[in-house]
């Protein structure tokens, strides 16, 4: 299977914290159980609705290869499992920010074609990625 370079368990506290902005998209925020990340994303809810107080697993790959063959930015209609198929909403962004700020926490700025997430982790984690770095990001409900 494909390393995941980061993979967490959200529970979402928030659906559009600063008011609905747009029909089929809503922001979530979420808090991390294992590495106390907090996340804001943007999620096209027309396609994949989220509900609050409800958990979602997320997890951040640079290729949906089970095999971990790196990205070549094609999608292959081939029929082989991937990554994906492990999961219920796919999104394909890049990573364009990266900060550290003083609460001891990292913040990764991504945007998949317009929809933004925000992740705030340690640092240790963030260290995995690079700036310019194409990510998959993968979503799950969890019970």
């Amino acid at each position: 299977m494909a390393p995941l370079l980061f993979e967490d368990t959200f529970e979402i506290v928030c659906v559009d914290p600063d008011g609905k902005k747009f029909d089929k998209v809503s922001r979530i925020e979420g808090r991390g159980n294992k590495f106390d990340a907090h996340i804001l994303l943007d999620v096209n809810t027309d396609v994949y609705p989220i509900h609050k107080d409800k958990r979602y697993t997320i997890g951040l790959a640079s290729t949906l290869d089970l095999d971990g063959t790196s990205d070549t930015g094609y999608y292959n209609q081939g029929g082989r499992e991937s990554l994906a198929d492990r999961y219920d909403y796919v999104m394909y962004g890049r990573l364009f920010k990266i900060t550290e700020n003083s609460s001891l926490k990292a913040e990764m700025y991504v945007s998949y074609g317009g929809l933004l997430m925000l992740l705030r982790v340690d640092p240790n984690t963030a260290s995995k990625f690079d700036l310019d770095m194409r990510l998959f990001l993968l979503m799950k409900r969890t019970e």
